[in-house]
């Protein structure tokens, strides 16, 4: 019974002395609480004076690179930089490549401290809209001193005025190989050449480097920054010439251009050699116009017939339309996605020497293309050939078979309309008596023809190339001058 009553002895010391340690640690709690909430109250009040003390200028004990600028105006800060970019100003910069040097001095160059980032900087520290953070940094200041990097600055325009010899010398861009196709393999035709450029990252990297050397210093000093040159690889290299697949003759088009004026036959010579030797790449989208260039009379070319505006004038690069309709055949033939084509605004006599109407594609660079995707998984390389004698021009396409079959329809002419009245228009510039056709007489038509392209026993194309050609009249120019 005795161990009963003291075991209820026990128990009841053991709440008493649970329920004293809890009052303890309640009253511990609501002290610290309230030495907190004191303490944040006091320094919370400290700092509201503190920064209505230091309005306007920087919080005591902040410095840029060991430069004391606490207690200083904004325009007292960037004062004091902008005096120590002076005592620089006279600092010269070689840049040297080889034998040559270019030079310029710190001024000119507009190198130093960024006094007005600097200033904007220094009166915003810890005048934020975070208000813990701001307390924070003014009692750091104050108590152990705050150093911070200070903000640099160059002209890059005139950094890049200075180095444009050095660029105007070495850049040029890097030269893919060209090929041609003969005897089974590829040979360079035109090997491939590195692209060079002046490492302008590099310039500005070890001009940077010379921020903090030159203005602690604070005297002119002569200053010499190697130019360095990096080097690009072209996309296809020489020794790739046989890792192409290119293997054979995937496609072939040819068209004939009897009968055609001088400056015709020279306009489609020099477009069929800008196209020869052109390698698409797998996966590539050609476009004829980008591969062709700029045509014009800059580029070489003579004026010849082309159809512009409804009518048939004189114009630079007339006859390109006779190698993008070569081309289109050859395309055809392929048996490759064509993404873009265009026929002609009416019926054009060259292409219908040897082919019914229906199998031309004009181009006007830049606006109206002729595109196709290479969708063969290997390169395709591009030959052209002009026969002179019998005025005939032919695109070879050469890559790797992919067991395609092309079936192609003949055209089904449709919509015949007669061509419109011959039209005579009085010309003074030419003599009294003459007669001179500046435009050709063309049926107008439908022509439709079907492609349809099986790959392993699937239809990958079927589709069909429709071509609406208006009906198209003679015009003769009669003189009407008087000797």
């Amino acid at each position: 019974m005795s161990a009963i009553v003291y075991q209820m002895k026990q128990t009841k010391k053991l709440k008493i002395r649970k329920k004293i340690i809890t009052r303890i640690m309640k009253a511990c709690f609501w002290f610290i609480t309230g030495a907190v909430l004191a303490a944040f109250l006091f320094a919370s009040f400290t700092f509201i004076i503190y920064e209505k003390v230091n309005a306007g200028v920087v919080y005591p004990g902040i410095t840029f690179n060991n430069i004391y600028v606490g207690g200083s105006t904004q325009k007292e800060v960037e004062e004091l930089f902008a005096k120590r970019n002076e005592t620089i100003e006279n600092t010269q910069f070689t840049f040297s490549l080889s034998e040559n040097i270019a030079t310029i001095s710190a001024k000119d160059l507009k190198f130093g401290y960024d006094e007005k980032l600097i200033a904007q900087q220094a009166i915003g520290l810890g005048k934020s809209h975070e208000f813990l953070s701001n307390i924070s940094i003014a009692f750091q200041a104050y108590f152990n001193g705050l150093n911070l990097q200070p903000a640099y600055r160059y002209s890059e325009d005139m950094l890049n005025k200075t180095l444009t010899p050095f660029i105007e010398k070495v850049n040029k861009e890097p030269v893919d190989a060209l090929f041609t196709f003969q005897n089974g393999k590829v040979l360079a035709f035109k090997p491939s050449e590195e692209g060079k450029a002046v490492d302008m990252e590099k310039v500005k990297q070890d001009l940077r480097a010379q921020f903090e050397k030159v203005l602690l210093v604070q005297k002119t000093q002569e200053i010499v920054i190697p130019v360095t040159i990096k080097t690009f690889s072209p996309k296809i290299t020489t020794d790739k010439a046989n890792n192409l697949g290119i293997k054979e003759l995937i496609g072939t088009g040819t068209s004939l251009f009897q009968h055609s004026i001088p400056q015709r036959i020279f306009n489609i010579t020099l477009a069929a050699s800008r196209i020869n030797r052109v390698l698409i790449a797998p996966n590539e989208e050609f476009s004829f116009a980008k591969a062709l260039g700029d045509v014009s009379s800059f580029t070489g070319y003579q004026q010849a017939y082309i159809i512009q505006n409804g009518k048939t004038v004189l114009g630079d690069g007339g006859g390109i339309c006779q190698v993008s309709t070569t081309f289109f055949r050859a395309i055809l033939n392929a048996g490759v996605p064509i993404t873009e084509r265009h026929a002609h605004a009416y019926r054009v006599g060259y292409y219908e020497q040897d082919s019914l109407p229906g199998l031309d594609a004009t181009v006007f660079v830049p606006s109206v293309d002729l595109k196709f995707k290479n969708d063969t998984g290997n390169y395709i390389l591009v030959q052209t050939q002009i026969d002179l004698e019998e005025q005939r021009l032919s695109v070879f396409l050469y890559g790797t078979k992919d067991g395609r079959e092309v079936t192609l329809t003949q055209p089904v002419i449709t919509n015949r309309v007669p061509p419109p009245p011959d039209l005579y228009q009085d010309d003074p510039t030419l003599p009294k008596g003459t007669v001179k056709q500046i435009d050709f007489s063309a049926e107008g038509s439908r022509a439709s023809f079907a492609r349809e392209v099986m790959k392993n026993g699937k239809k990958i194309i079927s589709e069909t190339f429709i071509s609406n050609y208006a009906p198209w009249q003679s015009i003769f120019l009669r003189g009407t001058k008087e000797n």
